[in-house]
């Protein structure tokens, strides 16, 4: 089995991209959660993780437009194997956390857990199908990507830097902050042209929407493609850039958010059960196998 960590220490900070999501939860705590009063709020950014800053810290000033635009080169070509969903999703198992294993679950188990929360609401196939494939794009781990290339906080390149995203001073150091043309909030974007005509940073919502897009609505697509991409979901930052079009994906994204953050739980799925209902579910929506 592969870990998320095996690559150098100056690549892959986190013990575990576990850490990531840990991370969100503090930033973004259930909603069902005790209200604190305003002198009980913790001090999130004095309270981080060194490990998750250090990872942002990474992201933040690597993820440039060249960047991106060369992992789109590198990648979206999907040449580097084929294979059907539930074979995807048992190749990103063999990805191993280097925490505790007795209370970690394997990552297909994290995917059912999603995927039996959406349908435990009576959602349409297709929300289901999108919460029980939506992090399947880490496998870029496996293809030898750095974590800080894999997960993360989406944001827009090629346009200003939003103040709204997690540890906005670390892009003091990405060289697109030098440049003259990117630094007006729409940079190289024409104002409410749309995201599909902007350079996202580049990850695995990016990489798994491009492996997936021929087969799901436009609505599963945009769960998969933004759901990282908190500085637009949560914060409204980047409004500016959105058509009508992605205003009405948006809902979309943020009627998914919570089952991507909030269903994880150490009860584990009885996957030998659910297996053939998923089963049936991806041979719904896609072939027997796809370009990766």
């Amino acid at each position: 089995m592969i870990s998320s960590s095996s690559q150098p220490d100056d690549e892959a900070p986190l013990n575990d991209l576990g850490e990531w999501e840990e991370d969100l939860l503090q930033r973004y705590p259930e909603p069902s959660a005790k209200v604190k009063k305003q002198d009980e709020f913790r001090d999130y950014r004095a309270e981080a993780r060194a490990s998750v800053k250090e990872f942002y810290r990474l992201n933040h000033s690597r993820q440039t437009l060249d960047f991106v635009r060369k992992k789109k080169e590198d990648f979206l070509s999907l040449d580097r194997r084929r294979m059907g969903i539930w074979e995807a999703m048992e190749f990103l198992n063999t990805l191993v956390d280097d925490s505790d294993p007795d209370t970690d679950l394997p990552q297909i188990e994290h995917l059912v857990q999603t995927a039996e929360a959406i349908r435990h609401d009576d959602h349409p196939r297709w929300f289901i199908v999108a919460g029980l494939i939506h992090d399947l794009g880490k496998i870029l781990c496996l293809f030898g990507e750095p974590q800080w290339a894999v997960v993360g906080d989406t944001f827009p390149v090629g346009c200003a830097f939003s103040e709204k995203i997690v540890f906005p001073e670390f892009f003091a150091d990405n060289p697109d902050s030098k440049i003259p043309e990117y630094q007006s909030p729409s940079g190289i974007y024409e104002e409410h042209g749309g995201l599909d005509n902007v350079h996202i940073s580049w990850g695995h919502d990016e990489y798994l929407y491009h492996v997936v897009r021929e087969y799901l609505p436009d609505e599963a697509l945009a769960m998969i493609r933004y759901h990282s991409f908190y500085a637009e979901h949560r914060e409204n930052a980047y409004s500016h850039l959105l058509n009508e079009r992605d205003q009405e994906m948006f809902t979309w994204v943020r009627a998914f958010n919570p089952y991507d953050l909030y269903t994880k739980s150490d009860i584990r799925p009885d996957l030998p059960a659910l297996e053939p209902y998923y089963r049936e579910l991806i041979a719904e929506f896609f072939p027997d196998t796809l370009r990766w």
